[in-house]
């Protein structure tokens, strides 16, 4: 199988915490009967702890460490659909797999949304000791550039888990049939 032809069977997920991808993940991998990598799930996993107390104890530096090696572990498997932290896209090397390695959609949600899916946080890293809405909005506006390399943008604010998972599979069913060259 050509690289190229590897790279169009998995879909990366990226996105706000709140915006939706492991929910749409799974609905996205059982309608392609494609399994579904959710990379927060396997670090707490082989860590034997939850993403929040990896940052209490270790630090986000900890936590992206092992991000990126659950990433560069997984990557290179076919017929996946990802769903993935919220920060991966800052780190370099990992935008760079990604962005080599297969479809990236972005799940946009406005603030609002966003606030009203994660409440205050409390099982959120990244939100403690903050306000929520600063903090989401910091993050937003930091890591935005980083979302808009996807090649496929899916606004997330009114539609269904149903609509967007039927918006991403007439997307990728079209992108699969690309000229390769």
């Amino acid at each position: 199988m050509s690289r190229n032809a590897e790279r169009r069977q998995r879909i990366f997920l990226v996105g706000m915490m709140g915006s939706g991808k492991t929910t749409i993940g799974k609905l996205l991998a059982k309608k392609l009967g494609y399994d579904f990598v959710d990379i927060d799930a396997i670090i707490e996993e082989h860590a034997g702890k939850s993403v929040s107390e990896i940052f209490s104890l270790h630090g986000e530096a900890a936590f992206r460490r092992l991000e990126s090696a659950v990433l560069a572990d997984t990557a290179n498997r076919i017929k996946l659909v990802f769903s993935t932290g919220g920060g991966i896209l800052e780190n370099d090397d990992n935008r760079e797999i990604i962005l080599n390695s297969g479809l990236v959609v972005w799940l946009r949600c406005g603030l609002e949304t966003l606030l009203k899916r994660v409440g205050e946080g409390e099982d959120r890293p990244m939100l403690y000791g903050h306000d929520p809405r600063d903090r989401l909005e910091q993050l937003l506006e930091r890591r935005t550039p980083d979302y808009e390399l996807a090649q496929l943008t899916i606004d997330c604010d009114r539609d269904t888990p149903a609509e967007v998972t039927r918006q991403i599979t007439d997307y990728f069913q079209s992108w699969l049939t690309l000229d390769e060259n």
